[in-house]
């Protein structure tokens, strides 16, 4: 920094740096390179060496504003869209970042009425064995019917009720509504075999989760083994050694555990080998170009063979053609889901696969 720009701290983790008379706005990114590149040098406390990255806002006076608030509040934007873009980089503000961030804070106040209006409903999509075309399981996702707007998929609120901590009341009324769903069809004779349930870390690392889920579990006779939870890779990484406590306790209570996105999140084999897991769900991503893609392929069958070297089940997702399903089978993956058999349906169209299957079983 020069003598005469100014470093402050606003908070948290969060610092402000004034620089004055600049020749140009193009300046203030060789300062933001810079302090990009120092922070990354390596910091060493005691055994520990830790790294740090800087995500970075710019805006300028009086391109983008007079006042010092609204100065501020762009070079937040801006740095926010920062941290979207991957972290560890800095962006000039764009007026494009303000209506963005009217948008969010238009959504969340319509999630939070949502929730207490029940705008949320859900879908469900089956999960196959791929030897005989039989149900084993199946997956609840939720949707928001919102009331002007139509459907709106969760790619759209999800990040959003992660990033505001909605995502806690939403997973918790996924799970109440799914599990009471679920024990309704045991009830009626059906078999829909597990319930995979998407948990978000943010839900998993509350306090009570434990005494919540006892709870939702009694309110709703749901059984134990009728229930999975799936946690994405990425998220469980972000705090392994919470994540894997955390999850013994359900795994103590016979629930089963499957890594979801499998393959995406970076995660070492000595934390894998940790988590008491069940099941790897194999990330669509790597399903979508088989069997022509040869990287896909040897990334497909190294997750089969990792799975089965550890004694987990292993499950496709976003499987669509029958080459994908045939490839699969051939490599010992037969636990098979996506729209080669269905894509997500509403509780009454789920039903009807339901009693389509009890009735194939009795011919």
């Amino acid at each position: 920094m020069r003598e005469e720009d100014t470093l402050a701290r606003l908070g948290g983790d969060e610092f402000t740096v004034l620089m004055q008379e600049l020749e140009k706005g193009d300046d203030a990114a060789l300062l933001a390179e810079k302090v990009i590149e120092v922070a990354a040098q390596p910091v060493y406390i005691e055994e520990h060496t830790l790294y740090v990255t800087a995500s970075i806002g710019i805006s300028l006076y009086p391109k983008d504003g007079t006042k010092s608030n609204e100065l501020l509040m762009y070079a937040d934007n801006a740095m926010y869209k920062a941290k979207e873009e991957g972290r560890n980089n800095f962006q000039f503000y764009s007026a494009e970042m303000t209506a963005l961030a009217l948008s969010k804070l238009v959504m969340e106040s319509n999630m939070r009425k949502a929730l207490e209006n029940e705008e949320f409903v859900l879908y469900y999509q089956p999960q196959m064995n791929g030897t005989n075309d039989e149900l084993i399981g199946m997956e609840a996702l939720v949707r928001w019917q919102h009331p002007t707007r139509g459907l709106i998929s969760p790619a759209e609120f999800i990040p959003l009720a992660e990033e505001t901590g909605l995502i806690v009341e939403l997973d918790k009324w996924v799970m109440k509504t799914a599990m009471n769903q679920v024990s309704k069809w045991y009830k009626q004779g059906l078999n829909p075999g597990v319930l995979a349930l998407n948990l978000a870390i943010k839900l998993l690392q509350q306090k009570d989760f434990i005494d919540v889920l006892k709870k939702l579990i009694e309110e709703t006779t749901c059984k134990t083994e009728w229930l999975e939870l799936e946690v994405t890779e990425s998220q469980i990484m972000t705090n392994p050694e919470h994540a894997i406590a955390k999850l013994k306790e359900v795994s103590d209570m016979k629930i089963e555990i499957a890594i979801d996105d499998f393959g995406t999140g970076y995660s070492s084999l000595s934390s894998l080998k940790r988590l008491p897991i069940d099941k790897l769900k194999i990330d669509k991503s790597f399903i979508n170009n088989l069997p022509d893609d040869e990287e896909d392929v040897s990334i497909s069958k190294a997750i089969i063979a990792l799975a089965k070297s550890l004694n987990l089940k292993v499950i496709a997702e976003g499987v669509e053609t029958e080459e994908q399903k045939t490839f699969l089978l051939e490599n010992e993956c037969v636990n098979i889901q996506g729209y080669l058999y269905s894509k997500p349906i509403e509780a009454v169209d789920m039903e009807k696969f339901l009693v389509k299957q009890n009735n194939s079983k009795s011919v």
